[in-house]
């Protein structure tokens, strides 16, 4: 028991990272996918917009208070890192905005949809789980390196 919680101690920032970023991926799939079915799939990219919001202030919280630990919310600080926190974020929905271009529009994936245990899985979906690694890997670099940056060990 003393070397899972050891591993876990070395290791909680990665998992927590994990574990938030998985809920923050279901945020977004169920906010594109409700989006999706109200306004209709041809609005892919404002639905993916409209999921981009939601799933990011959902992120900001959970990765501020228990990913990175960045407890302070003295409004210098809070400002600082809500303005890098979405300026990132902002990059990485560039990259997947302009990856569902490419996959959808250019290589046709909207064309293709599988059924799965009764849900229809679109090519639109199939292109943003592929985007959603690049986009995670990208968000914990951002927040590691950049955004909460040793914030974890002084606030």
């Amino acid at each position: 028991m003393n070397k899972i919680k050891r591993l876990f101690n070395k290791y909680k920032e990665i998992i927590t990272y994990v574990i938030f970023g998985v809920l923050t991926t279901v945020v977004n799939f169920a906010a594109f996918w409700i989006l999706s079915r109200v306004l209709g799939e041809r609005l892919y990219l404002l639905n993916n917009a409209i999921a981009w919001v939601v799933s990011v202030a959902f992120a900001y919280v959970t990765n501020k208070l228990w990913v990175f630990e960045s407890k302070s919310w003295a409004v210098r600080i809070v400002a600082k890192e809500v303005v890098e926190f979405v300026a990132a974020r902002l990059f990485s929905f560039g990259v997947e905005e302009g990856g569902l271009l490419l996959f959808v529009d250019a290589l046709g994936f909207g064309k293709y949809s599988i059924s799965l245990f009764g849900f229809e899985i679109t090519g639109q979906l199939i292109a943003k789980v592929i985007l959603a690694v690049i986009v995670v890997i990208l968000n914990y670099f951002f927040s590691k390196f950049i955004i909460f940056a040793k914030k974890n060990k002084k606030n």
